[in-house]
């Protein structure tokens, strides 16, 4: 059986015709091609020894909670329990007020017990990011109107944090020894920010920065006006770098990573040197196995998952080397992206969205979990 270290540096298709992009690197898994198998009940192609199903479906009650999961599943992430078990948060990217976020409460065996939201009234409520301190920032993609709610996993009550500013937000990523936030911004011509707070673990005062990039260094300028009516938060700075559609962001190893959906590109800043560099980018390739780059995740190992808005309905990895190995796909379901991309706590699953489902509609969405072998 293939171990889950194995399994995702593995291609699930032979990588002879791909290109490589170099980096200097030296991966820790190998890739290689493996079997696959095709789940005719839910119509996806996995790794061999590998389990899909669906935990929820848009509009129907998940187990026996009472809540019926929300339209427009998109960002998410998992938060272990002190019970062994885990949570699953989601975002609604559904519009006038009638975004969110809920969640999915399992125990210890991956059994649902519980789920509810834990919040409510916002809207279009794309990515966000995990805190260190075990909380959920949903970022709302509204146009200059967009905030960043800071969330409980658990079901306690949200906190909108103005101090991030307002723009068409998408997601966060939180340094945890800093406990600076940086934010990505969903438009053609957004920018890069970072938030500094005023004490670590407490999002309620700080300052806003906006990236500027020098070759291919990036520094911080600011303080930004988070509370300026007349100038949107990407103009306040002229020469701030711009980005074609910021959109997923994680932190791993003193780096983050991010996506840029409209260049379908993958970004790295190392934050002790402020080096940028982009890691994939699908124009190098003939035929490039991940576009429509989007939500991003990290493995245990470091290997970045990206799912794909669009493209082919897949959730791709790029291992060390930052080679594109496609590990989940979805069929018929063109009308729809893959969202919210969240590893278990020890790794065992991997939990993810189809937004709008195999009917490709607001409220035919699906919520999925890939068991992987340990």
């Amino acid at each position: 059986m293939i171990s889950r270290r194995q399994l995702l540096g593995n291609s699930l298709v032979a990588l002879a015709s791909a290109s490589v992009f170099p980096v200097g690197a030296k991966p820790t898994l190998s890739v290689r091609a493996t079997r696959t198998h095709y789940d005719s009940v839910l119509n996806a192609t996995l790794p061999t020894g590998c389990e899909l199903r669906a935990v929820a479906r848009v509009g129907e009650v998940v187990g026996r909670s009472g809540y019926r999961w929300h339209g427009l599943p998109d960002g998410g992430a998992c938060f272990d329990r002190s019970d062994g078990g885990w949570v699953y948060v989601s975002n609604s990217e559904l519009g006038e007020g009638k975004g969110g976020v809920g969640a999915i409460r399992f125990d210890r065996h991956g059994e649902i017990i519980d789920a509810y939201s834990i919040l409510e009234g916002s809207s279009r409520n794309c990515a966000g990011g995990r805190t260190p301190w075990g909380t959920w920032l949903s970022c709302e993609e509204n146009g200059d109107a967009g905030q960043v709610y800071e969330c409980d996993p658990n079901g306690g009550s949200a906190i909108l944090r103005p101090g991030l500013g307002a723009c068409n937000h998408e997601a966060a990523a939180v340094d945890p020894r800093s406990h600076q936030v940086y934010l990505t911004e969903d438009i053609t011509g957004g920018c890069l920010y970072r938030f500094s707070p005023a004490r670590k673990q407490d999002l309620s005062e700080g300052k806003l920065e906006v990236a500027v990039v020098d070759g291919m260094t990036l520094r911080w300028e600011g303080p930004l006006d988070v509370f300026s009516r007349d100038v949107p938060l990407r103009y306040q700075l002229p020469h701030a770098a711009r980005f074609h559609g910021g959109e997923g962001i994680v932190y791993a190893n003193r780096h983050v990573y991010f996506t840029t959906k409209k260049d379908n590109r993958v970004w790295s800043l190392h934050l002790d040197t402020g080096r940028l560099s982009v890691v994939y980018d699908a124009a190098l390739y003939d035929e490039p196995i991940l576009t429509g780059v989007d939500n991003i995740e990290v493995s245990q190992d470091g290997e970045l998952l990206i799912a794909e808005d669009g493209g082919d309905m897949q959730i791709v990895v790029l291992d060390r080397n930052y080679r594109a190995v496609p590990l989940v796909t979805l069929h018929d379901q063109d009308g729809s992206e893959i969202a919210g991309p969240a590893f278990t706590p020890d790794g065992s699953r991997l939990l993810f969205s189809s937004q709008r489902g195999p009917r490709g509609e607001e409220y035919g969405g699906v919520t999925y979990e890939l068991t992987i072998p340990g």
